[in-house]
């Protein structure tokens, strides 16, 4: 149920930009970093389900996979982990250091602006 508390921040996120312009959200976008283990699928069927009656129905998702390399601290090899473990394919070390940024990121929320009529 990892995917139903990051859909629960990701729409309390997008609920707050909604609330300040006043208007309801359109589009969310964001990365996630494959380190992270994460269905972008089940994030999505989790954030319309808590949507639901808010002003984030109807949202669409947006976020991109994001690859993350590392780097063996004993060989010095860089490599792609495999579902997320840091094991060197060229000297079987498992002391490594990822290379980018992990974890999921908010980039922007579209909102529609607020019906003034």
């Amino acid at each position: 149920m990892h995917e139903s508390s990051v859909a629960k921040q990701i729409l309390t996120l997008s609920l707050d930009a909604a609330r300040s312009s006043g208007g309801k959200v359109r589009v969310v976008r964001g990365r996630v970093a494959e380190t992270e283990t994460l269905s972008g699928e089940s994030i999505e069927l989790h954030f319309r389900a808590h949507a639901k009656g808010t002003l984030a129905e109807g949202a669409r998702l947006e976020f991109e996979l994001v690859h993350v390399d590392a780097r063996c601290k004993g060989c010095n090899e860089v490599y792609r982990p495999e579902h997320h473990v840091l094991v060197c394919p060229a000297c079987g070390s498992t002391e490594g250091e990822e290379l980018g940024p992990t974890g999921l990121f908010l980039e922007s929320v579209d909102v529609d602006a607020a019906d003034t009529a």
